[in-house]
């Protein structure tokens, strides 16, 4: 039922953004009617991809070509509806000044092939943008750490659709360049059902780091099996953290490195985290706290003893403007953040991506965090 509602919303939403794509920007520019027939023609067809992604997403049988085509409506039509409004403000202004009918004209002109031509550089440019993966060094320094330590962070993969067995593969390839003294994967591995993720998942057990890679559930996981899961990825060699934590490094030279549960637990009431329990037993030492959400470090009564918290969930917005709306559900959308006195956060803004193969002002990344005394 959650689905079917989920779906119908989905579908209501970009409908509604076809149709004032439709209305105020192909309907109002200053071209022919053949023209504007084929644009019309090009966005029903860009639609009805929005209409047959869900199915091309979690029923996934579809080869790639077919899901990538499929899977880019959502982005083009979200972006082209920003543009759409923003041509909408500026034909407003062009109408109010005090200029000639032929010298408004002219302008409007202009402004309309400006518009086309500008959805198709911005999408053009987002599609190539979600083609690489940018290193992200960053340097974080921690009271009391008796010797530097490099963290390799990835998130928000994705596994499923475009996010298949070569991707990762090539992933770890450049994680294991690195050499990082551990990998930690902050959420949002798996986003499809579990038998399909196998193939993808089976690669990640390559990855090379002194101490090992860690895992945390994100909130997709919930949706397509938290236990089983947790047991494949597991069964890789790779430690899933439930509200529990290792030491990391030689004893009285390293950090503890704790893990929790998704917020979205509390929803599913099942494996809600628990910061209490995942803090357990410390050694005295700094303290580096894997939590998928940044909104979690809001939720904890007291960070004293936590120095860093490593995050992902919002893929730094994805495709700009998103990161505003982000904003208003998170306190942090990219980047390193002081939260107060005794803690800091990081939120990696995603390695894989979800929904489009498209990034507007938002890259992948895989982070180098160098703790540093």
């Amino acid at each position: 039922m959650n689905f079917i509602l989920f779906i119908s919303i989905f579908i209501l939403v970009f409908a509604f953004q076809t149709l004032i794509i439709k209305k105020r920007l192909i309907n109002k520019v200053d071209f022919n009617y053949k023209t504007k027939k084929y644009l019309s023609l090009i966005l029903y067809i860009t639609f009805l991809g929005v209409i047959l992604y869900p199915m091309a997403r979690y029923f996934p049988f579809v080869p790639n070509w077919l899901y990538f085509l499929l899977s880019l409506p959502i982005g083009v039509i979200f972006l082209t509806f920003i543009i759409t409004l923003l041509h909408e403000i500026i034909s407003f202004g062009i109408n109010k000044t005090p200029y000639t009918k032929n010298r408004r004209e002219f302008f409007k002109k202009g402004l309309d092939i400006g518009a086309i031509s500008f959805v198709v550089a911005t999408n053009a440019k987002a599609i190539d943008n979600a083609k690489n993966i940018e290193l992200e060094v960053v340097d974080v320094k921690i009271n009391n750490l008796s010797q530097p330590y490099t963290i390799v962070q990835i998130s928000d993969i994705h596994i499923g659709g475009l996010i298949d067995k070569e991707f990762i593969k090539n992933l770890v390839n450049k994680i294991n360049i690195l050499n990082g003294d551990i990998v930690v994967i902050t959420g949002d591995l798996v986003d499809t059902k579990l038998e399909f993720a196998k193939p993808a998942l089976d690669e990640l057990k390559n990855i090379k780091s002194k101490y090992g890679t860690y895992f945390i559930v994100g909130n997709h996981e919930y949706f397509h099996g938290v236990k089983p899961i947790i047991d494949y990825v597991n069964s890789l060699g790779i430690k899933t953290l439930e509200n529990e934590n290792v030491y990391i490094g030689e004893k009285n030279k390293g950090f503890n490195l704790c893990g929790v549960y998704d917020r979205f637990g509390f929803k599913y009431k099942a494996y809600e985290p628990d910061i209490n329990k995942a803090m357990e037993n410390l050694e005295n030492s700094p303290t580096v706290l894997l939590a998928h959400q940044p909104k979690y470090v809001t939720q904890i009564e007291n960070t004293k003893g936590i120095d860093l918290v490593l995050c992902g969930h919002t893929h730094g917005g994805q495709i700009f403007p998103f990161n505003f709306l982000i904003k208003l559900e998170q306190p942090y959308v990219k980047g390193l953040h002081t939260y107060n006195e005794f803690t800091q956060v990081y939120v990696n803004k995603g390695t894989g991506f979800w929904g489009p193969p498209m990034r507007l002002g938002a890259s992948s990344e895989i982070t180098i965090l160098k703790l540093n005394s």
